[in-house]
């Protein structure tokens, strides 16, 4: 079992920057991909990043391309988004999955655990 808590979250305004943490418990996070979704209101949620397991593989996203790195810290269980350049369309809550296979997917389905997800508003 991973549980998951997304930390963060706030409101920023255009071109600005903000980091979103999910802090996992569990004694197998280090053996999970661990990914960011996110969900604009009224529509599907949509994959922004994944990261494999030990770090050294990161998928993006097309929400994610260019603008937003993740990274993780196995030793303290937690996964990061650091996102730059926000623009308003970027206004979505955030989630952090983990799925026990190994690399990344861009399909909710395939991700075993969520948060319950932080808001992020980017102002115009």
């Amino acid at each position: 079992q991973v549980q998951l808590v997304e930390y963060g979250g706030g409101l920023v305004q255009a071109g600005g920057s903000l980091s979103l943490s999910c802090a996992a418990s569990g004694r197998t996070f280090s053996r999970h991909t661990m990914a960011w979704f996110r969900q604009i209101a009224g529509q599907e949620r949509e994959s922004v990043a994944a990261i494999s397991w030990g770090g050294g593989r990161e998928s993006y996203g097309d929400a994610g391309k260019g603008r937003f790195t993740i990274s993780r810290n196995n030793a303290r269980n937690t996964v990061s988004l650091q996102m730059n350049s926000l623009k308003p369309e970027d206004t979505a809550v955030y989630y952090c999955a983990a799925r026990a296979g190994i690399g990344g997917s861009q399909y909710t389905h395939d991700y075993d655990y969520w948060g319950l997800g932080t808001q992020v508003t980017v102002s115009s």
